[in-house]
């Protein structure tokens, strides 16, 4: 069941060409002499490292052993630089002591990216350029890094220039991208209990649903049974969503499955097909989604890459709620300009962790979003960038920038330790 949520204003933050442009357009004037220019900031110092964010990255640079070449793990170890347990964090120091810091992934590769390659467009630009600059990271790699690990990179150094901008401003990063009159968002939970979920005031969950048409008949009977106990416990009220994570779906697999949970309710199910799988998703839509039936609405893009990649999405009629990773999508920059592309469509974006200090401007700011995913804890450096939560809602920071804890000396400390991969 959709719980609505009040929304957010559309005013556009104009892309900024400097920190005079930026204080206009937030309706505060510049902390200088009237008529004078305020020295322009200029970049000093773009350093990046992996880090330990919990559990996940334990034997992340370890080499693995399999039983054969049908040892089923070789389809899903996803090695030393899947996204969150590869997770990265750039700092990006000024001349004028203003220090941004932003998550990324791709671990000691996409450091390698930054320190070859992108470090060298930023060293003494103007970091309040931001826009201009992902445009010019961006296109100055389109011959080897339209998507992946090099949108995983580019999200790092992008995510430190907004953190930069808003501490400049004195603005929460979600105030510059255009502000919004609500200063909370409903939480979805993924994973873990219900019922202490909901008596916490937690409204919404997503449960983990690890099949795929090679499960055995009586693991995913287990697998079905444990979502449809969910909707017992939560009742008929709350919102109850799936994730699949998967890597070989089919689309008569997915069918069969949606069907068999119709009586959970669910408000959506998430990452049934390959993300390479667009034309499956879309008969999808037609089959299960709105598009069709409407048993459910149809979710993807956690693992897709910039406004490029989601306009396919949305052009081909893919997914009902598009899903991008502000961490992996290419950053803020990427993820604004997916969130326009998706509300123009009539669709819906939900951020893919968007309960995290990194997803949330995205969520508050875009109309359509109704929730907010839970981001995982475990570690200091994890509950450094996690937002308040409240009575079952995200809390927007009012903190400048993204409102993150962190620290220079932290990030040092939860260094992934361990041999090079090379």
């Amino acid at each position: 069941m959709r719980q609505d949520l009040p929304l957010p204003s559309r005013r556009r933050f104009l892309q900024t060409a400097g920190f005079t442009a930026m204080a206009a357009a937030l309706g505060r004037r510049p902390a200088a002499a009237a008529g004078a220019q305020p020295p322009a900031l200029r970049i000093r110092a773009v350093d990046a490292y992996p880090i330990y964010i919990n559990q996940r990255s334990d034997g992340l640079l370890d080499a693995p052993t399999f039983s054969s070449d049908d040892d089923p793990r070789r389809w899903r170890w996803g090695g030393p630089f899947e996204q969150l347990p590869s997770a990265i964090i750039a700092i990006i120091k000024t001349d004028q002591g203003v220090t941004g810091f932003g998550m990324g992934a791709g671990g000691s590769a996409a450091v390698e990216i930054i320190d070859g390659h992108l470090k060298h467009l930023l060293m003494d630009a103007n970091p309040l350029n931001v826009e201009q600059l992902w445009d010019q990271m961006y296109q100055s790699a389109i011959f080897y890094g339209r998507r992946g690990l090099f949108a995983m990179a580019l999200s790092a150094v992008d995510n430190a220039l907004w953190d930069i901008a808003g501490k400049h401003a004195g603005q929460p990063v979600h105030a510059l991208l255009g502000g919004a009159p609500r200063d909370r968002i409903a939480l979805y939970q993924t994973g873990g209990d219900v019922a202490a979920g909901a008596a916490a005031g937690v409204r919404n969950f997503k449960r983990s649903l690890p099949v795929n048409p090679a499960t055995p008949p009586a693991a995913l009977d287990r697998a079905v049974a444990s979502v449809l106990e969910a909707r017992d416990v939560l009742g008929p009220d709350g919102n109850l969503m799936t994730d699949c994570v998967s890597r070989n779906g089919t689309v008569d697999w997915a069918v069969d499955l949606a069907e068999r949970l119709r009586p959970a309710g669910l408000y959506f199910m998430e990452e049934l097909l390959s993300p390479d799988d667009v034309f499956g998703y879309a008969e999808l839509v037609r089959r299960i989604g709105g598009g069709g039936p409407g048993w459910t609405r149809v979710a993807c893009g956690e693992h897709e890459y910039t406004e490029h990649g989601f306009e396919v999405l949305v052009r081909i009629g893919s997914a009902e709620i598009l899903q991008p990773d502000i961490t992996w999508c290419g950053g803020t920059t990427a993820g604004r300009r997916i969130a326009r592309l998706v509300e123009a469509a009539g669709l819906e974006i939900i951020p893919h962790r968007g309960g995290s200090s990194w997803g949330l401007p995205i969520a508050l700011i875009s109309p359509s979003c109704t929730m907010a995913e839970s981001f995982p804890a475990g570690s200091a450096i994890l509950d450094a960038m996690s937002p308040p939560v409240e009575n079952g809602d995200v809390v927007a920071p009012t903190a400048p920038g993204f409102g993150t804890t962190l620290t220079e000396e932290m990030v040092l400390d939860h260094r992934l330790a361990g041999r090079t991969v090379v």
